[in-house]
């Protein structure tokens, strides 16, 4: 059903919707400033619980956990997956959902930018023996972690069924 540009449906699509466009700006600023900061202040690790966590400027050549794959493929799959993450996000209409899916492009934008500034994606949170990772990596992951749990909630939710109430 096609709704007109001034019927409320079409307005509370488009209110929703914003949802997404607001998580993909908020995610890619606080991602990419984070990162020049990053490449600008730190110069040395900053120890926050000693050697367990803190700040340690690492540059990752590669795609997650520091895998690199040959010159152009790595390139075209992290376009690829934004282009799926893309579509999918498209055809959402929940509000949670849309904000995650506004995290996943978001972050993976904010590190796609951090690349072309210098062919590297600057990382700097330290964790344990986890890989080092950055605010865009975060985001990706909540917004994956919040897709997969709405995916479980809605999976284990009893069937509505749908019933037309006619007199």
């Amino acid at each position: 059903m096609a709704h007109r540009k001034d019927s409320p449906g079409h307005s509370a699509t488009i209110a929703v919707v914003r949802i997404l466009y607001i998580t993909i700006i908020i995610t890619l600023i606080c991602s990419f400033f984070a990162a020049v900061a990053a490449d600008i202040w730190l110069s040395e690790r900053i120890a926050v619980f000693g050697a367990f966590a803190g700040f340690q400027y690492s540059l990752n050549p590669g795609i997650a956990w520091g895998i690199r794959l040959p010159s152009g493929v790595q390139e075209i799959l992290i376009l690829l997956a934004l282009i799926a993450v893309g579509s999918l996000a498209i055809h959402a209409r929940d509000r949670l959902t849309l904000a995650a899916f506004g995290c996943v492009i978001g972050g993976g934008l904010a590190n796609i930018i951090d690349r072309f500034r210098d062919g590297y994606v600057t990382d700097f949170v330290q964790i344990g023996s986890f890989p080092i990772f950055n605010i865009a990596d975060s985001f990706v992951t909540i917004g994956v972690g919040l897709l997969l749990l709405e995916a479980l909630l809605v999976k284990r939710s009893p069937k509505t069924e749908i019933r037309n109430p006619k007199v």
